[in-house]
C-alpha cells in the first residue's frame, strides 16, 4: 500500500510499493485550460463553417446558383425600328438611319466606382453627371439588365469611347436604329417627335423594356402603337471580364409598322416654302373627303433634334416669342375678317330673310345704336346681290343681311359648318387642338356676364367681335361650301379615307344658296381682290380675301380658296400674322399651292389667261383701306 509522507516544507508525496521514488500530487499549472479554450475554437470554427456552408447550399443554394449563371449569362435587349411613316403617294417622311448608343451594365462595377466613372463620362458625353446616375439609380445597380446611356453618338465621341473602352468596365457600345426625318422640319407640327419613355409611360405599359422610344407629339404620339413594334433579345455568355464568349439563344426583334398619311408631300413642301417661316399657318383638305393634304405652320423646328439629347441651348431656341413647336393651323384661333361673309350669306339666306337672288342697296355707312359702321373707301356699291357683294366684299351689304337674320341664325350656321366643334379634331388625333369662337347673345352674358348689343351682330356679320376661327375651321368651311353643302371630317390616316368614319355629313344647304356662293368666290378671282389668281398659270378658282384688325399691330391676311371652279377638288386656308391685306400676303400662298396642284394634275387643261377689268367699285388693296375698315377687334389668341 502507498504511504503518505511529509517534507518539512509540507509537501505532500507518496511512496508506493513497487517504487522507491516520489512524484507531486498536481498537473503543470494552467494545461487543462487552455487544452479547453483551443477545443471550443476549433469547435465554434467548425460550426460556423457548417453553418456557412448550410446557408450557402441549402438556404441560398438557388438564388446563388441564378447570380452566379447571371454573371456568366446576360440579356441583351435588341431595340426594334421603328415603322416609317409615309406621304399618300408612299414617299418617306419620317424612316431611321443606323447609329450608335452607349449602355452600361450596373452590375459590373460598385456603386462607388461608378461615381468614379460616370464623371468620366459625363466629361466624353457631354451630359450631366447626374443625368448619368439617375438612369443607374433608375435600375439599380445590381441590375442584370442594361441601361442606355446615349443615343446617336457622333464620329469624335465614338472614337474617343471607342479608344478608353478598356478604361471602363460595364460599357458597352451598340449598333441601334435611330429615328430619321429627311427633310428636316418639313411637317415637323404633323409628324411630331420621339422620346425616351418616362417612368408614367413605363407603369401604364409594362410591356415597355428600359430605353423603350416613344411617340410624343403628333403622327408619332397618335399612331405609335403601330410603329414601336416589338423589341428583340440576345442571351450570351460572358467570360470574367464581361466579353462575350457566345450567344446562347436569342429572339429577333419586331419592326413597327409603316404609317401612311393623307399628306401630299409636294403641296406641303409648297406651303412652307411660300409662308416662309413667318407666323401663320396653311390647311389644304380634299373637298370631297376632307383628307388633309397639307397642314403648315409657321415657325417650325426640326424633329431631329428630339432625335438625341437636346442641349438647354436648343430647347431655348424653341420657346422664343414665335412659338416654333405651336401648331398654329389647329390651335391658331384668329377672327376670319372676310371670310366669315359666307357664313353670314349662309344664314342669311337660311333664316327665310333672304333668298338666293336678293339685292340689297349698299351705302358709304350706316347707323347703327348711334354708331356709324363704314363701307370700303367710304363710297358704296349700289344695289347688289350676294354674288357680287362677296366679289366685293360689301361691308354694310353683310351689316344688313346678319342684323335681319340675326346672332343667334348666324351662331348656328357657323356651328353647323364646324367652328367652334369638336368633330374637326377628333379624328386627327393630335394634342393641343382648339376650337374657334362663335358666340350667342346667350353665350355672351353666361360666359362674360355681359348683354348682347346691336354693335355685336355688326360686327360679327363681317368675322370680327365675337368670332374667331382657326385655319382648319376655315378649311372645313369652304370645303363645306364647295362640294355641295356636306361637311368633310378631316383626317390624316390614310386608312381613314372613304370609311364610315369619315363619311361628310350633310349640312340641309340647298344647292341654289351654294351656287350663288360659289359664283360670288369666282367673281372674287375674276374681278376682286383675288385677281392676281387669273393670270392664266392655273385653271379658274374661287375664293375669299379677309383682312382682320389686330390692336396696335399690322393685320392679319386670310385667304380662303377652292379649285377647280368647275369640279372642285382642292379646299385651301391661309392665315399670315400681321400679313396685312390677304390679297397681298395670303393669295400669293394659295397661288403657288394651285401651281403645284395643277402641275400634278396634269388631266387638267390651263386656260389661256383672262384680262379682266374690276368694276369701278371693286375695293382695291390699298395701305389705307382695309376690308374690314369698321370691325370691333379682337385679339387673334395663339
Amino acid at each position: 500500500m502507498a504511504r503518505e509522507l511529509f517534507s518539512a516544507s509540507g509537501t505532500r508525496f507518496f511512496k508506493t510499493n513497487n517504487q522507491n521514488k516520489t512524484q507531486p500530487n498536481t498537473v503543470r499549472s494552467g494545461s487543462m485550460p487552455k487544452a479547453i479554450i483551443l477545443m471550443l475554437i476549433l469547435s465554434t470554427f467548425l460550426s460556423l463553417q457548417i453553418a456557412r456552408l448550410v446557408q450557402l447550399q441549402i438556404v441560398q443554394g438557388n438564388d446563388l446558383n441564378q447570380r452566379a449563371e447571371q454573371n456568366r449569362k446576360r440579356l441583351v435587349p435588341i431595340p426594334s425600328a421603328r415603322g416609317s411613316i409615309l406621304d399618300r403617294n408612299g414617299k418617306v417622311l419620317a424612316s431611321n438611319s443606323l447609329s450608335r448608343s452607349l449602355y452600361l451594365w450596373p452590375r459590373d462595377q460598385t456603386p462607388e466606382k461608378w461615381q468614379e466613372t460616370v464623371t468620366q463620362l459625363s466629361q466624353i458625353l457631354k451630359i450631366s453627371r447626374e443625368d448619368i446616375l439617375k438612369k443607374i439609380d433608375t435600375v439599380g445597380y445590381n441590375s442584370a439588365i442594361p441601361v442606355r446611356i446615349s443615343q446617336n453618338l457622333d464620329t469624335p465621341t465614338l472614337t474617343v469611347l471607342s479608344e478608353r473602352m478598356k478604361e471602363f468596365p460595364g460599357l458597352d457600345l451598340r449598333a441601334e436604329f435611330n429615328r430619321y426625318y429627311p427633310n428636316k422640319s418639313l411637317a415637323s407640327h404633323i409628324l411630331g417627335y420621339i422620346g425616351e419613355a418616362t417612368e408614367e409611360d413605363m407603369e401604364a405599359n409594362p410591356k415597355y423594356p428600359m430605353g423603350m422610344i416613344v411617340g410624343k407629339m403628333g403622327i408619332e404620339k397618335l399612331a405609335n402603337p403601330q410603329l414601336e413594334g416589338i423589341w428583340g433579345s440576345r442571351q450570351i455568355e460572358v467570360d470574367a471580364r464581361g466579353q462575350e464568349i457566345r450567344e446562347l439563344r436569342g429572339r429577333s426583334p419586331e419592326g413597327g409598322a409603316p404609317v401612311q398619311l393623307t399628306i401630299d408631300i409636294e403641296l406641303q413642301k409648297t406651303a412652307e416654302k411660300a409662308l416662309a417661316n413667318r407666323r401663320g399657318a396653311v390647311v389644304v383638305l380634299d373637298a370631297k373627303t376632307g383628307a388633309v393634304l397639307v397642314m403648315a405652320s409657321g415657325p417650325t423646328f426640326d424633329s431631329n433634334l428630339f432625335t438625341r439629347k437636346i442641349t438647354q441651348a436648343e430647347w431655348d431656341s424653341l420657346q422664343v416669342k414665335e412659338n416654333p413647336l405651336l401648331n398654329r393651323a389647329i390651335q391658331g384661333r384668329y377672327p376670319p375678317g372676310s371670310t366669315f361673309k359666307l357664313i353670314t350669306s349662309i344664314a342669311g339666306m337660311k333664316s327665310g330673310k333672304f333668298a338666293p337672288d336678293s339685292i340689297l342697296m349698299t351705302y358709304g355707312s350706316i347707323n347703327v345704336g348711334g354708331i356709324e359702321f363704314h363701307e370700303h373707301g367710304g363710297g358704296g356699291y349700289g344695289a347688289i346681290g350676294f354674288a357680287d357683294a362677296i366679289a366685293y366684299s360689301s361691308n354694310t351689304f353683310f351689316y344688313q343681311v346678319g342684323m335681319a337674320a340675326g346672332p343667334e341664325q348666324i351662331a348656328k350656321w357657323g356651328h353647323i359648318l364646324g367652328v367652334g366643334e369638336t368633330e374637326n379634331l377628333d379624328l386627327l388625333g393630335l394634342d393641343g387642338g382648339k376650337t374657334g369662337l362663335l358666340l350667342s347673345p346667350k353665350d355672351k352674358e353666361k360666359i362674360y356676364g355681359e348683354p348682347w348689343y346691336a354693335g355685336d351682330t355688326v360686327s360679327m356679320s363681317i368675322g370680327q367681335g365675337p368670332v374667331l376661327m382657326t385655319p382648319l375651321e376655315e378649311a372645313v368651311m369652304i370645303a363645306t361650301i364647295v362640294n355641295g353643302g356636306y361637311r368633310v371630317k378631316p383626317h390624316l390616316l390614310a386608312s381613314q379615307t372613304n370609311t364610315p368614319a369619315t363619311k361628310p355629313v350633310p349640312t340641309g344647304i340647298e344647292p341654289k344658296i351654294l351656287d350663288v356662293i360659289r359664283a360670288g368666290l369666282v367673281a372674287v378671282v375674276q374681278k376682286g381682290t383675288g385677281q392676281q389668281l387669273n393670270d392664266g398659270s392655273i385653271p379658274l378658282t374661287g375664293g375669299k380675301t379677309g383682312t382682320a384688325e389686330v390692336p396696335g399691330q399690322p393685320d392679319n391676311a386670310m385667304y380662303v380658296a377652292y379649285g377647280p371652279a368647275k369640279d372642285p377638288q382642292i379646299a385651301i386656308a391661309v392665315a399670315v400674322e400681321n400679313g396685312g391685306y390677304g390679297a397681298v400676303s395670303a393669295v400669293p400662298i394659295a397661288h403657288e399651292i394651285f401651281k403645284t396642284y395643277f402641275n400634278k394634275n396634269t388631266k387638267t387643261q390651263k386656260p389661256e389667261a383672262k384680262k379682266s377689268t374690276p368694276a369701278k367699285s371693286d375695293p382695291q388693296p390699298s395701305n389705307s383701306t382695309p376690308e374690314t375698315s369698321d370691325p370691333q377687334p379682337s385679339d387673334p389668341e395663339t
